[in-house]
């Protein structure tokens, strides 16, 4: 296994309590909670991204790029 799955599910956990936070906070409309909400789900999207395309890498076959003919 690579570090990006675990660093990944780490940023997506801390994304998801930031995500969480912003939005029980929601009610005081401050700049800062926007600002952890919009940071939150960036934050989540891209920890998933990261162990998604880790585990995909990880599971596929290597690509071969000379077994085709010429085109």
């Amino acid at each position: 296994m690579s570090l990006f799955v675990p660093l990944g599910t780490v940023f997506g956990l801390v994304g998801l309590v930031t995500l969480v936070t912003a939005i029980r906070h929601q009610q005081e409309r401050h700049p800062r909670y926007t600002a952890m909400l919009i940071g939150g789900m960036m934050m989540t999207a891209f920890g998933i991204v990261m162990a998604g395309f880790a585990i995909a890498y990880q599971s596929a076959a290597p690509l071969n790029l000379n077994s085709g003919g010429a085109q």
